[in-house]
């Protein structure tokens, strides 16, 4: 059996394959952040398409946490049955289903990509002021956060923990803490936007702080038997910003903390940053951290070829596949993969069985 499609383990739990769907946002919620039938359809053809692992779009601790005011929320108890109904169908498939918890910090309250406009959404427009670890805008088109203090902080602690306890009523049996690609806990690792001078700013010790602090309680709220995700930015892709250096000494940390896959990615904090973009441009990231933290780690970024995939796993650099654009592409990657691969092991739906050959006579 080819790597890809070879089951893994993670605590009590086992994925069917090596696949997985990454968190993309699809900001079609309305303002209550409830899941609708879009979401039902995008997750579950995903699922139905062979994915082992279905992670979904970001979900907002709070509503100011929102990267837009069409993002999906777990705020509230009311958000629950909606996601319920999609991750016990995506479950129906041979499927997992995982949440992404976040905050979107100062990226908070932006137009969606498809409106024509960049940046926050004015006040009198429908949009707020967000929160930051410092009072620094992310770039001139985005409003200046509030920084925040103490009571906020532990607020955004509690806010995690609460939503992490409604993701278990959800029916998600992998919870993933996002700290990348410039929100709020990835604004407090980086010293591009993190100036503050107390406890969470300044030294490398404080600047994680209060990503362990949500590990840690995200970890004691989700069950023993379950995983728990974190993921990483693993560079700014600036000078002086986040580091890979850095990334590897938070995974080993993250690791005591009882966190059992890093989910590696990278970019976000800076609106300059040139980014090297290329096929699998960030693997290296992944394998850095699997070899010298010794935890399992996802790999994502231009992976869309089934055999640049299965080198990945086979050559070590990462225990998992994530995949993006390229399932919004083709949800049916991972059958299509099997099928390229030569891999007869990898069940199609019942219903769509004699689609699964072409030389099938129709009857």
């Amino acid at each position: 059996m080819f790597r890809l499609f070879q089951p893994l383990k993670l605590r009590s739990l086992t994925l069917p394959n090596r696949i997985a769907v990454s968190p993309m946002c699809q900001y079609s919620a309305g303002a209550d952040g409830l899941a609708n039938d879009w979401h039902l359809v995008h997750l579950g053809s995903r699922a139905v398409g062979g994915a082992g692992l279905v992670i979904f779009e970001a979900k907002a601790v709070l509503p100011e946490g929102r990267i837009s005011a069409h993002d999906l929320g777990i705020w509230n108890d009311e958000q629950v049955e909606p996601l319920r109904r999609i991750t016990a169908f995506i479950e129906s498939q041979g499927s997992l289903a995982g949440i992404q918890l976040a905050h979107a910090g100062r990226k908070a309250g932006t137009w969606r990509p498809w409106d024509g406009w960049h940046g926050s959404v004015p006040v009198a427009e429908g949009g707020w002021i967000p929160v930051g670890p410092s009072a620094l805008a992310f770039d001139p088109e985005h409003a200046v956060p509030t920084e925040l203090d103490q009571a906020g902080i532990d607020a955004i602690i509690d806010a995690f923990v609460a939503a992490a306890e409604r993701a278990l009523a959800a029916g998600f049996k992998v919870v993933e803490v996002h700290a990348a690609h410039g929100y709020l806990l990835h604004q407090f690792l980086s010293p591009l936007s993190n100036r503050r001078e107390d406890a969470y700013g300044g030294t490398f010790d404080r600047r994680i702080r209060l990503l362990l602090d949500v590990t840690r309680a995200v970890r004691a709220a989700w069950p023993e038997e379950l995983p728990v995700f974190v993921r990483l930015s693993a560079t700014d892709w600036v000078e002086d910003g986040w580091n890979p250096d850095e990334t590897v000494e938070l995974a080993r940390r993250l690791k005591a903390l009882g966190v059992d896959l890093i989910d590696v990615s990278s970019g976000g904090t800076s609106a300059s940053a040139e980014i090297p973009i290329g096929p699998g441009y960030q693997v290296q990231f992944a394998e850095r951290v699997r070899r010298e933290a010794q935890i399992a780690t996802g790999a994502v970024g231009l992976i869309t070829e089934a055999l640049q995939a299965e080198r990945v796993l086979a050559e070590g650099q990462a225990d998992l596949i994530l995949l993006a654009r390229e399932l919004l592409r083709d949800p049916y990657w991972p059958l299509h993969a099997a099928g390229f691969l030569g891999d007869t092991t990898v069940p199609w739906p019942a219903q769509y069985v004699r689609a699964a050959h072409r030389d099938t006579p129709i009857r």
